[in-house]
């Protein structure tokens, strides 16, 4: 009977052992970084737009960094370029605008951008999902951009609206 208890509890011992080491194996879900290629690529600035942009170097400045968003392969470079972008933003937001650019408009848009830079910074380093911050950060510079074009071509007379 000894015998019996004795190696049934060897067997229970055994068993036991078996399952707490099949418990420790925890699978390591790889961080995947999305695929910049399908984010959608700057919108090309009207040509008269282009003139007054040229002598601003401050944005050209701006435009160079954010073409290296395009050119990052994982989190610590995005993060370089989110880093980057903020700074280059900055000197945007302190320099002083083209006169035909000095507009809110424009100035409204260039805190939408800087907005969605800093949440994509936030999602960075927090480790929360970049691609939708991305996104919205790459939206807010193609309509940043559009303005540009839109305040251009606009031929409306505001002295006729203003009661001045």
């Amino acid at each position: 009977m000894g015998k019996i208890i004795f190696y049934g509890m060897l067997f229970l011992l055994v068993v036991s052992c078996k399952k707490e080491k099949d418990t420790e194996n925890v699978e390591v879900a790889a961080e995947t970084f999305f695929s910049v290629d399908s984010l959608p690529k700057p919108i090309s600035i009207n040509d008269n737009a282009l003139e007054i942009l040229k002598d601003w170097q401050e944005f050209e400045n701006l435009e160079t960094t954010f073409e290296s968003l395009y050119k990052v392969d994982n989190r610590e470079d995005l993060t370089l370029v989110i880093e980057d972008l903020i700074e280059k933003q900055k000197m945007l937001e302190a320099s002083s605008y083209p006169l035909t650019l000095n507009r809110p408009q424009i100035k409204s848009r260039q805190k939408v951008f800087k907005t969605y830079i800093l949440k994509t910074k936030g999602n960075l380093g927090y480790r929360v999902d970049i691609r939708e911050s991305t996104l919205e950060m790459v939206t807010a510079y193609n309509a940043f951009r559009n303005q540009f074009s839109v305040l251009v071509n606009s031929v409306l007379d505001t002295s006729l609206i203003l009661n001045e």
